[in-house]
C-alpha cells in the first residue's frame, strides 16, 4: 500500500468505536467557468426564468467549453480532493460517469495517470445519477477487503454533450461538473466514517432514463431522454425507502439527522423526500440553483457548497441518497468530518 492512515490527523471523537471503516478525508470539486442562465435558455426555448425556477429550483448551470473534456473536469476535482486530504498518493481510483469522452478505454486509468498515481488499479462505474454512491460503496469495499488503504472516488459529467439543446424538458435541467473524495482506512468512531450503505436497481425501468444505442436509434435520435413524471415519482419512492434503511442500520431517528444531501435533480424532489423522512427542514441541503443537475457529480458538489456555507458541520449525522437511470438508487450514512473543500474552475 502507498498511503498510511498516519498521513491524516483524525479528529478526536467522544464515542470511540474501533470497528474498521472507510473514512472521508478530503473533498474536491471542479466546475466549468461558463455559466448558462435561465434567461439565456429562454432566448431559444419556449420557457422562462420563472417557469424553470418554479418547477426545478434551478437558476443557472455550468457548461464545459468545447476544448474541455469530462476527463479534464475529473482530473481537476481529483487533484483538489488530494490537496484537501493533505496526501499525494492513494492505492486505487474509482470514477463515476455516464458521459465518458469515449466508449473505450475507461477514463479512470487516464485520470490516475494525470494526477500522478502511476499504476494503481483504476476503473469506471456507470450508475447514472446514483454513480457517486455506487462508486463510494465500491471504494469502501476495497478498503474493507484489505485491497487498498486509500481510494480516490471521483464523479464527473458533461451532460451538455448528450442533452438535446432544443428539448425544453431536459436542456434546462442539466449542467456539467465534477467532485471527488479521498477515502482512507480508519474506524467507525471517527468523524467521516461511512457507517452504512444501501444499493438497489430495477432494470425493468431501463427506458425511463435513456440514451439510445446505435442499434435502437431512430433517425436523429441520439439524445438523452427522460420520462419526467415517472422519474419524479420513482425518485421520491426509492430515495425515501433507501435513506430510511441506512438510518435504521445506524439507529438514527429522523430528528437527529444534521444533514440530508440528496442527488440534486430537482428542488421539489429533495423537499418531498426530506418531508417523507421527517428530517428537520434545516437539514435538507439544496444547492441546485447555481449548477443544475450534474448527475453523478451532484452530491460531492452539494457537500462542498454546504460545508463552505456552514450548513454541513463536523459531527453532523449525514445521510446521502440518489436515484438514477438503470434504474438505480443508493444511500450512505456517515458522520461529517472537519475538512476544507478545495475547488477550482476550468
Amino acid at each position: 500500500m502507498r498511503m498510511h492512515a498516519s498521513e491524516f490527523a483524525p479528529v478526536a471523537w467522544k464515542e470511540p468505536d474501533a470497528r474498521p471503516a472507510a473514512v472521508v478525508a478530503g473533498l474536491g470539486t471542479c466546475l466549468p467557468r461558463t455559466e448558462i442562465s435561465n434567461a439565456s435558455l429562454a432566448e431559444h426555448l419556449d420557457t422562462s426564468d420563472g417557469w424553470i425556477r418554479t418547477r426545478t429550483g434551478i437558476a443557472s448551470r455550468r457548461r464545459a467549453a468545447p476544448d474541455a473534456s469530462m476527463t479534464d473536469l475529473a482530473c481537476a476535482a481529483a487533484a483538489n480532493a488530494l490537496r484537501s486530504a493533505g496526501c499525494t498518493t492513494v492505492d486505487a481510483l474509482v470514477l463515476a460517469t455516464t458521459t465518458p469522452d469515449r466508449p473505450c478505454p475507461a477514463a479512470a486509468p487516464e485520470v490516475a495517470h494525470r494526477v500522478g498515481q502511476g499504476a494503481i488499479p483504476a476503473f469506471d462505474v456507470s450508475a447514472v445519477c446514483s454513480g457517486f454512491i455506487y462508486a463510494t460503496a465500491t471504494a469502501a469495499g476495497l478498503i474493507s477487503a484489505g485491497i487498498a488503504d486509500s481510494v480516490l472516488v471521483t464523479a464527473a459529467e458533461t451532460y451538455s454533450r448528450i442533452v438535446d439543446p432544443a428539448d425544453r424538458s431536459t436542456a434546462v435541467l442539466f449542467g456539467d461538473g465534477a467532485g471527488a473524495v479521498v477515502l482512507r482506512r480508519g474506524t467507525a468512531g471517527e468523524p467521516g466514517a461511512l457507517l452504512a450503505f444501501d444499493l438497489g436497481s430495477d432494470g425493468g425501468g431501463r427506458d425511463v432514463i435513456h440514451v439510445p444505442g446505435e442499434r435502437e436509434r431512430p433517425e436523429g435520435g441520439r439524445w438523452f431522454t427522460m420520462a419526467g413524471r415517472k422519474v419524479y415519482l420513482r425518485a421520491i419512492e426509492q430515495m425515501t425507502s433507501s435513506a430510511q434503511r441506512v438510518m435504521k442500520d445506524c439507529a438514527w431517528s429522523p430528528e437527529t439527522v444534521g444533514a440530508f444531501v440528496a442527488h440534486q435533480a430537482n428542488a421539489r424532489i429533495i423537499d418531498a423526500v426530506a418531508d417523507r423522512l421527517q428530517v428537520p427542514s434545516a437539514a435538507a441541503v439544496c444547492e441546485i440553483a447555481r449548477v443544475g443537475n450534474t448527475a453523478a457529480a451532484s452530491i460531492p458538489l452539494a457537500l462542498a457548497d454546504a460545508t463552505e456555507g456552514g450548513r454541513l458541520k463536523p459531527g453532523d449525522r449525514t445521510v446521502l441518497t440518489a436515484f438514477g437511470g438503470g434504474l438505480t438508487w443508493g444511500s450512505a450514512a456517515l458522520t461529517w468530518p472537519r475538512l476544507t473543500p478545495v475547488r477550482s474552475e476550468i
